[in-house]
């Protein structure tokens, strides 16, 4: 399909949304407040409410939902498909592992990089196509296993660059390496979302919008609740606020109150997501899933530039070919190398989002 204006606009719109998500979380991360009590100045690590404000933007998504529903009432037209009457429940277990999922990744965003965090969300890919394979059934091209051969020798050659780089106080080595792996963990429990996504819920003929809402309904009422035992669970050494427990929600209300950029940058976060997701299924209407994909790599490469600009990571080359390798993988699992007019390769899902911090 040609390029509009209209398209143009929400290619720019899914790509800025998309870089402001991850850098407005790492943004947050990186602020040094106090807290309560009078306790000393420490950063903003409160991944799990950070997690809540996440939902809370997916959540958003179904008032966008209804928005659009009430507009194609109004002025029928093919953009909005008759909805299938379902069992919300099903988006239950997806979302149970969505909020896992990103909890962890919240977690990890702390103890690494930037760009770093979003090249090993590559590692979707391998265990997609795996459990594609293993628990619906499909049969994957060789084109689609040497992507994931090549994902691999991507996240090894990132992993490598993060060991040789240099550390601050901030981010030690021990803190990267667990964060990377935390960060790899995270794509094994995205990739069983899918898998559940694609066997349960895409058979009802359920609007994009409408699933990221209620899974952001569900992930944020249950993850709100958490919050409560989480304030009173020691957390040890991955703690990272003053009384050492998972979470402590009234210390980064007080850490937000004395330093208010922080609310900026959690509103960026919650805003960004929910306009990501809404341009994301918009580019893949108006244009196709492969020029999604494509920006989403984009992504990727805005969000190590500005890392770089605003100093808060130190360049090192082998990331370019990490990269590249990740680039590369994603194009032959995605079928890009391959003619337009040719047929692509049978798929396991292909992710729906390709969202957050």
């Amino acid at each position: 399909m040609a390029w509009t204006s209209t398209s143009c606009s929400l290619a720019g719109l899914m790509l800025v949304t998309g870089s402001i998500n991850t850098l407005s979380a790492k943004w947050a991360d990186n602020f040094m407040a106090p807290g309560c009590g009078g306790s000393k100045e420490h950063s903003f690590q409160h991944p799990f409410l950070q997690a809540v404000g996440m939902f809370l933007g997916e959540f958003s998504c179904l008032a966008a939902f209804f928005l659009l529903r009430c507009r194609a009432a109004r002025h029928p037209d093919a953009s909005m498909d008759p909805q299938q009457p379902f069992n919300s429940l099903l988006f239950l277990p997806p979302a149970l592992c969505d909020m896992t999922g990103t909890s962890i990744m919240y977690v990890a965003l702390n103890m690494t990089s930037a760009s770093s965090f979003q090249m090993l969300r590559g590692a979707v890919i391998i265990f997609t196509g795996l459990f594609s394979v293993a628990f619906l059934g499909r049969r994957l091209a060789l084109s689609q296993w040497l992507g994931i051969l090549a994902t691999i020798v991507g996240l090894v050659v990132v992993g490598l660059a993060d060991l040789l780089s240099k550390h601050d106080d901030q981010h030690k080595l021990s803190e990267v390496i667990t964060g990377d792996l935390l960060i790899i963990m995270a794509q094994i429990i995205v990739s069983i979302q899918m898998v559940l996504e694609e066997k349960f819920v895409y058979r009802h003929n359920v609007h994009p919008l409408r699933a990221v809402g209620t899974e952001g309904l569900f992930g944020f009422v249950i993850l709100s609740l958490l919050l409560v035992p989480m304030y009173y669970i020691p957390a040890g050494s991955f703690s990272g606020n003053p009384r050492g427990t998972l979470e402590d929600v009234p210390d980064a209300f007080c850490q937000v109150g004395r330093q208010p950029l922080i609310a900026l940058a959690l509103l960026g976060n919650i805003s960004s997501i929910a306009f990501f997701n809404f341009a994301g299924i918009s580019v893949t209407k108006e244009l196709s899933a492969t020029t999604r994909m494509v920006l989403d790599s984009l992504r990727t490469i805005v969000i190590w530039a500005l890392s770089l600009a605003l100093g808060w990571e130190a360049f090192h080359p082998l990331q370019i070919l990490g990269f590249l390798i990740l680039l590369m993988g994603t194009a032959l699992y995605n079928g890009l190398h391959r003619p337009p007019a040719a047929e692509p390769p049978v798929q396991g899902p292909a992710p729906r989002r390709g969202r957050r911090a």
